[in-house]
């Protein structure tokens, strides 16, 4: 079984597997904002919370201590944080694709050729602007009934207020820095050169009905 990434590929191939489980994994957690309410800790993401705020049936309000994503998509606090899960969400798509890719050149011979794997750094440059733009939105949504209450009535756009930000949000944005930066660099060397035998039989076959004679002949 051959691979068909150079040194740096495969170091490619790690770190884009690495960055695209990390920012996968951040999108899902609700740790992007930490706050608390009537004394209970609450987090959010972009689509999911943990611990809210119901009535009992005494008309009581309390603090649900679980977790879970919003009930709707137009249930989502704000504008901002809707356009938010979806450009995050495609971002994060973009770099599993690319990392399952990358993993499979590991073991499969000529599956990356050197002009593929620079695609392939575009598609992930791609996947890592979105992510940052989804973070880049994300403090837009601040400025919510919702995320006021948890903030101490005092955050806005850009203002946390008593909140403060969870290690996923970083998690998300230090795995699309790396993304956008070191591995579409790395990508630009990691496909391996064809050879020049292989390169010849290849415009040999494609280019008239007698390559197979040709490469015969190319073997003698």
């Amino acid at each position: 079984m051959g691979s068909s990434l150079t040194l740096a590929g495969a170091l490619w191939a790690f770190l884009s597997f690495l960055t695209a489980v990390a920012s996968s994994a951040s999108y899902f957690m609700p740790y992007w904002l930490l706050g608390s309410q009537l004394g209970k800790p609450v987090s959010f993401s972009t689509f999911r919370r943990c611990t809210y705020p119901a009535q009992t049936e005494e008309g009581k309000l309390v603090m649900v201590e679980e977790c879970g994503k919003y009930a709707s998509f137009g249930a989502i606090p704000s504008l901002s944080w809707q356009i938010c899960t979806v450009v995050t969400g495609i971002g994060c798509a973009l770099l599993l694709l690319v990392a399952l890719a990358a993993v499979l050149g590991c073991c499969v011979e000529e599956l990356i050729s050197r002009m593929m794997g620079r695609f392939m750094g575009a598609v992930q440059f791609v996947g890592g602007l979105l992510i940052s733009s989804g973070c880049a939105l994300y403090p837009l949504g601040w400025n919510s009934p919702e995320i006021q209450q948890t903030c101490g009535n005092a955050s806005n756009q850009f203002q946390l207020g008593t909140c403060r930000l969870g290690w996923a949000y970083y998690c998300m944005g230090g795995g699309a820095a790396v993304a956008m930066l070191i591995c579409t660099w790395l990508s630009c060397f990691a496909g391996k050169q064809p050879k020049p035998v292989m390169l010849v039989k290849s415009i040999l076959q494609s280019a008239n009905p007698y390559g197979v004679e040709l490469e015969c002949c190319l073997k003698q």
